[in-house]
């Protein structure tokens, strides 16, 4: 079964056939990676927003933390363009690739723990596909665990903190930010410029 045929989890699957009723026009399927087919760094997410990776198709596109992620990679010379708009914009990744733990729009944002234990076997096949230097970021504690459960690691020994770095036991590295939604950003838990300092670290 590919991603984008998935549909193990009743209640995202369920949410996501009212969501496509009410707008036809949307993805409203899972959501697959967007990036370098090869990455030097794989990002993290948590899950597609209503009116951004579901509309779209592609992770971080079409909502709020999309704008910053994509403009924070452009100033870092990791993406084309500063913005990314839809599917067939041109935009490009340099050495990055972007994912997300639970590849469907979950009701209020929220997944369940059962949801992102279903969804992992996903996210451990694209981790198995990485080049072997390739780091990772993830972006919030969702994106954390699920990384956790992938590689049966546990999440008190390495935490998740803002800025936190680690070094795996299979030589991989790493990174920890807050997630860049609007909550984060308006409530100043999280600046543009702590992300990019992650991000530019990540990076180097």
């Amino acid at each position: 079964m590919t991603t984008i045929q998935c549909r193990q989890c009743p209640r995202l699957s369920s949410f996501l056939d009212e969501v496509k009723a009410e707008h036809p026009d949307y993805f409203c399927q899972p959501v697959p990676a967007f990036g370098d087919p090869k990455p030097k760094l794989l990002i993290i997410g948590l899950a597609p927003g209503k009116h951004g990776a579901n509309r779209s198709g592609r992770p971080f596109t079409g909502d709020y933390a999309g704008i910053v992620l994509y403009k924070s990679l452009h100033a870092l010379g990791a993406a084309s363009a500063p913005e990314s708009l839809a599917v067939d914009d041109g935009l490009i990744l340099k050495g990055v690739r972007i994912t997300n733990a639970v590849k469907c729009l979950p009701p209020q944002n929220k997944v369940t723990a059962d949801e992102i234990k279903t969804c992992n076997h996903f996210l451990q096949a694209e981790l198995d596909d990485l080049p072997a230097d390739c780091r990772l970021l993830v972006l919030g504690r969702v994106a954390h665990q699920g990384l956790m459960r992938a590689w049966g690691l546990k999440q008190n020994t390495y935490p998740f903190g803002h800025g936190a770095q680690h070094q795996l036991p299979n030589g991989r590295i790493l990174f920890c930010s807050y997630h860049c939604s609007r909550y984060n950003i308006q409530t100043r838990r999280l600046s543009e410029a702590m992300l990019q300092q992650v991000l530019s670290q990540a990076l180097a």
